[in-house]
């Protein structure tokens, strides 16, 4: 069994403030609901036998909308009633558990305010491992989620939710731009992970468990796969960049 998780709980500020109103990012669209970020993300050419959209600002809103637009038999909606004061660990907390209800063999996990091109994702659909991701932007630390390899072939992620400054305090063999998709292909560390981590730990960014998982399993497990187009959706503007 394939399941991906969609984290789409967070209030969206920034892009909100770009837009002039609130809205809900995931479902904005300038002309028709395709080309909204979750329509496109939903319906790339790989289909998965469950899919997990974890909400919570205006989570209401948000599942009428998307039961209006898709056919929900494979679609499990979770609240995150947390989204406001916990960061974004604990929509993936959410997401792990109602995933684990299920006996998968490959768990891909998304945020829910990127654009990727078909053919990379495909390339992650497919992989027969675990999967960390990589764009071709540059790393800039306002925007920025980053991660590098250590000596011992360890990742480790690196993100300043203050769009300040990135720091390295060791030795390290190489540094990427995340791709913010992963695939978890080893159920049962997922699973232990998942009952090990403390609460606290959930309450901060979801790179907690994603780095506990990746420096868990074989190193040879692991497949780094490059997005040839990728777009992080901060803004109106960014979110324009796709049909250009």
């Amino acid at each position: 069994m394939k399941i991906l998780i969609v984290t789409v709980a967070g209030m969206s500020t920034r892009f909100s403030k770009s837009v002039g109103k609130e809205v809900i990012k995931c479902l904005y669209n300038e002309s028709d609901f395709s080309d909204s970020l979750i329509s496109r993300l939903i319906n790339q050419p790989c289909e998965y036998d469950r899919y997990i959209i974890v909400g919570g600002y205006r989570y209401n809103e948000l599942v009428s909308s998307l039961k209006e637009k898709f056919d929900t038999d494979r679609i499990d909606f979770v609240e995150n009633p947390f989204y406001e004061e916990y960061g974004s660990g604990y929509s993936l907390y959410y997401g792990i558990k109602k995933a684990l209800s299920y006996n998968f063999d490959e768990l891909v996990f998304a945020e829910g305010d990127l654009f990727v091109d078909t053919e990379s994702y495909k390339k992650v659909w497919t992989s027969e491992k675990s999967v960390i991701t990589c764009n071709n932007e540059p790393i800039e630390a306002n925007k920025a989620v980053a991660y590098y390899f250590s000596l011992d072939n360890k990742v480790h992620y690196i993100y300043d939710t203050g769009h300040s400054a990135l720091t390295i305090s060791e030795p390290f063999l190489s540094i990427y731009n995340s791709g913010q998709i992963w695939k978890f292909s080893d159920y049962n560390k997922v699973k232990e992970i998942y009952d090990d981590m403390e609460e606290t730990l959930w309450q901060g960014t979801n790179l907690v468990f994603i780095e506990k998982y990746f420096n868990s399993i074989n190193h040879n497990d692991t497949e780094i796969i490059k997005f040839s187009e990728w777009i992080n959706c901060n803004t109106v503007e960014d979110f324009r960049k796709i049909k250009e």
